[in-house]
């Protein structure tokens, strides 16, 4: 039996043409994998959906890849094409070291649009979380006509944002060297659990594999090396806030939030701030912590599915 949210999503794409017009057969939600060399790294991404159709770009959070959209992917592929790449350094893309690939947010944003062009994607809609999130404004700036519609889900882009664990980041960027303990708990398995079910109404809806197998990742020769610089660098993505915020004023995306409310890393204020700068915005702020599509993936599908179809994607 479907849930209410479940039949609404349902009833939205039996009502859309480009889906009735179609023998169901011939609507596939399987998810394909594939690789790609980009300025000489193999990246990895997830496709999902008709080729023909609208895309929607999901771009993902640390230490997470494009399998945190496992999920989402099948509820959105009946309707839309769906592209989940891994950054450099990520899930199965390449990783390579740090004297090699400069892991920095402006490199991957870098890498991340040149892989939009290889499969030529020249419009579509951004799902940006965490991490995704710079990497994503900066991908946007670079190519602002490529930008159909942005959907945000626990990715920052205002200081009320920030928690209050940040604070204690900012010690570990004013001085790597002399606070190595900030670096080694943001990267504890600890801290992986916890970006997961701290905030959550819902345990039981957590899978345990989900911050396992990324503790796992991160505990992968080079790791530590790589992610300490991306935490460095996280900087960067701060003091790039107010850019970020003049661009949404003059571009105006029309821009869906779905924000876990009870994330304690990027908190509520950051989700409602959007509407400060894109007035049209639609700000859902969901009983959910940081990955808001571990508990709330049906919602949040319904809701990008509502969202897209009004805006005629």
């Amino acid at each position: 039996m479907k849930t209410p949210i479940l039949a609404a999503a349902a009833a939205l794409l039996l009502a859309d043409p480009a889906i009735s017009a179609k023998p169901m057969e011939s609507i596939s939600t399987t998810t394909t994998y594939h690789r790609v060399s980009i300025d000489g790294v193999n990246i990895f991404y997830r496709e999902a959906g008709p080729k023909d159709a609208e895309t929607i770009v999901l771009l993902h959070g640390f230490p997470s890849s494009s399998r945190e959209f496992d999920t989402l992917i099948p509820l959105l592929a009946t309707r839309y094409h769906l592209i989940a790449p891994d950054f450099p350094g990520f899930g199965h893309s390449d990783a390579p070291p740090p004297a090699n690939y400069a892991y920095t947010f402006d490199h991957l944003a870098e890498t991340t649009d040149h892989f939009l062009k290889a499969l030529k994607i020249d419009r579509c809609a951004f799902f940006l979380h965490d991490y995704g999130g710079p990497i994503g404004f900066r991908v946007m700036m670079a190519q602002p006509k490529r930008v159909a519609a942005l959907i945000v889900s626990n990715a920052n882009a205002y200081q009320e944002g920030l928690g209050v664990k940040w604070k204690t980041i900012a010690n570990y960027w004013s001085d790597r060297a002399g606070n190595p303990q900030v670096f080694d708990t943001f990267v504890s398995l600890a801290a992986t659990e916890a970006r997961h079910t701290l905030g959550t109404s819902h345990p039981e809806r957590y899978n345990p594999d989900t911050w396992t197998d990324e503790f796992a990742f991160l505990s992968r020769p080079g790791q530590r090396e790589i992610q300490a610089e991306l935490l460095y660098d996280y900087r960067t993505n701060v003091a790039a806030y107010p850019v970020w915020q003049t661009w949404l004023r003059e571009h105006k995306p029309p821009t869906l939030v779905v924000w876990g409310k009870n994330d304690p890393s990027f908190i509520g204020a950051g989700g409602e701030a959007y509407q400060r700068d894109v007035p049209e915005a639609e700000i859902h702020l969901l009983d959910a912590g940081h990955f808001a599509l571990d508990e709330k993936n049906d919602e949040i599908a319904a809701l990008i599915l509502q969202f897209l179809n009004r805006q005629g994607f």
